[in-house]
């Protein structure tokens, strides 16, 4: 599933009946087993509770995916937002351990079946039932602790042409705010402020995602944000959610004066939003280049990008960092055809889901993006892509934090050992 498409109206309502019916199909399977397991219980009462509470559960939510999907337009933004993302959470939190605990108890009663005495099929339950129940604590702390537990990542990266006005250069980039999904809860985002403020950066770079669809979604901030401090500057690009593509509009000028009110907010938190543009940095008589194209991403998503109007004015300055916010545009228009040494993106999120052990990372999204999370680098072109800091669709990270990285720009190259 696509977690950067999680608006209910994108799916046809044919999809989101197959959609119930899944739900209900595992849902019916898993009461099957679930009978099993009751069976070690002596008390009537207490087995038609847990039946009872299971198929309410299961009805209410299959009734509210339908009812959600055929009032949507009727819904206020605000709260139709909150909706989804419940619903999505939800849905996921049920589903999936349902799967896991139908899989893993059929093959474990069947081959217990086959292989061993019928008599000891009594326990098979109950060890399936800790199969549905582990993920289903495990989502559970994905959706209300992992999703706001910050992790800084840090790195060092060399570059011979580096000036040395700017060696130890330190930035920090974040990306994939998505801010309408903390839901005005502002403290969360105020321990993420200080974690950055605290590396004590020259640049903060943001490389967009600021909303998920909507300015008001901004509203009150201001005053959380602008407390973002950099002492060389703090600069940021749009990404594809910051231009409401994924909203229905009376008009275009409605639509026009969404996007205008964004880039004005990226005014009052003192930030420098470049489209298509570039700025020169001088200290000492000595230049680098930061550039900022609008998105640039492979369709679906829509291309309002143009690298070469952005760096026009940045040709000759000999070190150039790139803000794009899809990691697609560094292999298809950075690498092999520009000198720009390093590109800084967002976008993929990490799916939200997978691992990080030491230089190990792994997630499902990979199989999308050839770049998706991480460092990368090409001959003497390095590209990063971050995690994102918040969420979208489902509202929970399993196994990939939300992210705020540090660099330390070194202009020299590594020692050889």
């Amino acid at each position: 599933m696509n977690l950067k498409n999680y608006n209910v109206r994108s799916y046809s309502l044919f999809t989101i009946l197959l959609l119930c019916f899944a739900i209900l199909f595992i849902d019916i399977l898993s009461f099957y087993w679930l009978q099993n397991i009751t069976q070690l219980l002596s008390r009537l009462w207490l087995k038609n509770t847990i039946y009872i509470a299971f198929w309410t559960f299961t009805i209410g939510l299959i009734t509210a995916i339908i009812i959600l999907k055929i009032t949507l337009d009727n819904i206020n933004p605000k709260r139709k937002q909150l909706l989804i993302s419940s619903l999505y959470g939800l849905t996921v939190s049920s589903f999936i351990p349902k799967i896991i605990f139908v899989i893993i108890i059929s093959i474990l009663f069947f081959g217990n079946y086959i292989f061993l005495e019928k008599e000891s099929v009594i326990v098979v339950p109950l060890v399936g039932l800790l199969s549905g129940i582990l993920p289903f604590f495990v989502i559970l702390y994905a959706i209300f602790k992992a999703v706001y537990n910050f992790k800084i990542y840090k790195h060092k990266l060399h570059f011979s042409h580096l000036p040395k006005s700017f060696n130890a250069l330190k930035i920090v980039q974040i990306s994939d705010l998505h801010i309408g999904s903390f839901n005005n809860r502002y403290k969360i985002l105020q321990k993420a402020v200080e974690q950055i403020n605290s590396l004590h950066p020259d640049f903060i770079f943001f490389t967009g995602d600021l909303v998920n669809n909507y300015a008001w979604e901004l509203l009150g901030w201001d005053k959380i944000l602008k407390k973002l401090s950099a002492k060389k500057g703090k600069f940021a690009v749009l990404g594809n959610h910051d231009y409401g593509d994924y909203s229905k509009w009376n008009s275009e000028e409605e639509k026009q004066k969404n996007i205008n009110k964004i880039k004005q907010f990226y005014k009052n938190i003192d930030f420098k939003l470049l489209l298509n543009e570039s700025e020169i940095i001088e200290i000492n008589n000595e230049k680098i280049s930061i550039i900022g194209v609008e998105n640039w991403g492979k369709p679906p998503f829509k291309q309002y990008g143009n690298l070469q109007f952005a760096i026009k004015n940045a040709i000759k300055i000999p070190f150039k960092i790139l803000l794009s916010h899809d990691p697609s545009h560094w292999n298809d228009e950075v690498i092999n055809k520009t000198d720009i040494a390093f590109t800084l993106s967002g976008h993929t999120h990490g799916m939200q889901l997978g691992f990080n052990y030491k230089n190990m990372t792994w997630s499902p999204i990979k199989y999308k993006y050839k770049h998706w999370a991480g460092l990368y680098r090409h001959k003497n072109q390095y590209l990063y892509v971050n995690r994102g800091l918040g969420w979208i669709g489902f509202p929970g990270r399993l196994g990939m934090r939300p992210e705020i990285t540090f660099f330390k720009l070194i202009s020299e190259k590594p020692k050889q050992t």
